[in-house]
């Protein structure tokens, strides 16, 4: 019995030397629970919207205070025409449009929302529709027309009509999978050198260290772009998720975001010292902040502030947004300059320090 409680002794003592287990043991629990119970929520709050408002009287003044009441709606604008209301919907500050008909009018209220997240849309529907349909201020108006017991505003589903959820779910998937290949067997490949002894013979190669990175991660970009190819086709005639702007565009930025995926695999190469300890930085550093902090599945505006300015280091939140901009919207280079100069500055910083760390390695 003494003996089996020594092994038992022994077994704690080697989990509690090693920092990385004693992670996953303890910490990685209480951080998925906070995430997941308080943090990280499918709930709708705070939407921004605009209201095209013909009346300009009390009445649609006061129903924008309903909307606004809610926790749900925050209004950003009222707008003049819808030419500007479009340029909102593009530009991504707006989701959803409130029109008011006109006092010498006969007209009901329009809703249209910008669809490119199905999920989304639908829930922003039913709080809007719940909230105008009961309101008491434009049923006591008899120039809007009404549907028994309330109003029933007209809905209008931008860029995706239909709902499918492979619109949103595609650009997501195409950022995970972009991060699983580049980064994630790219650390792998290299510490796998390590561990077998051949990283000996690259360091007394004439090569100098950028060469050798440089060379570790043509493979998996090459690779990365049979992906990207691979994952548009079945995008385009499987799921039917069209491609409504320049493909062209669209290559180009996957192919950067591949770079920025690739310079993260070589900056974990850096760090870890095992196979093992490279796909466990690898899953949990970057393949967790892609399915939860990059929009893919949870919307980041409803998250806490602090998680809202880490999620700004997040590159698939940046590849997500430009794939839905150019595939969905059809819009051009011009309305995606913001993403693709964060991502290309994250490409070349990321390239520098692992450039840098490897040099340190190789002394």
């Amino acid at each position: 019995m003494k003996q089996f409680i020594s092994f038992i002794r022994k077994e704690f003592y080697h989990i509690f030397r090693d920092v990385r287990t004693m992670i996953i043991l303890l910490v990685i629990p209480i951080v998925l629970i906070i995430l997941f119970g308080y943090a990280i929520t499918t709930e709708i709050k705070s939407s921004p919207f605009a209201v095209l408002d013909y009346r300009r009287d009390d009445v649609t003044a006061k129903l924008i205070e309903q909307l606004q009441a809610s926790e749900y709606f925050e209004l950003y604008k009222i707008v003049d025409s819808y030419d500007e209301a479009e340029t909102l919907f593009r530009q991504g500050k707006i989701r959803m449009l409130v029109s008011a008909p006109q006092p010498s009018k006969e007209g009901v209220i329009g809703i249209e929302v910008d669809a490119t997240d199905p999920n989304e849309a639908t829930a922003l529907l039913q709080y809007a529709t719940a909230i105008i349909s009961t309101s008491d201020i434009v049923m006591r108006n008899p120039d809007i027309q009404i549907a028994q017991p309330g109003i029933m505003p007209t809905v209008n589903l931008l860029y995706n009509p239909q709902m499918k959820g492979a619109y949103n779910f595609v650009p997501g998937v195409m950022g995970l999978i972009l991060m699983l290949i580049c980064a994630m067997m790219t650390s792998v490949g290299i510490v796998r050198e390590k561990e077998l002894g051949t990283m000996e013979v690259l360091l007394v190669s004439p090569f100098k260290p950028v060469y050798i990175v440089l060379a570790k991660a043509t493979p998996y970009l090459l690779l990365s772009v049979i992906n990207i190819i691979t994952i548009l086709l079945l995008s385009r005639f499987l799921l039917g998720v069209p491609i409504v702007g320049s493909f062209t565009l669209l290559f180009s930025v996957s192919i950067l975001y591949a770079l920025v995926s690739l310079c993260l695999g070589l900056l974990i190469s850096t760090i870890a010292d095992t196979q093992q300890a490279a796909m466990l930085i690898s899953g949990m550093a970057l393949m967790l902040p892609v399915i939860l902090l990059s929009g893919m599945v949870f919307p980041i505006e409803n998250m806490p502030w602090i998680l809202q300015l880490f999620a700004n280091i997040v590159p698939a939140k940046w590849y997500i947004i430009a794939v839905k901009n150019i595939m969905i919207k059809g819009l051009p280079a011009e309305a995606i300059l913001k993403e693709s100069g964060i991502l290309l500055f994250m490409a070349l910083f990321l390239t520098v320090v692992s450039v840098k760390r490897f040099k340190i390695r190789l002394e």
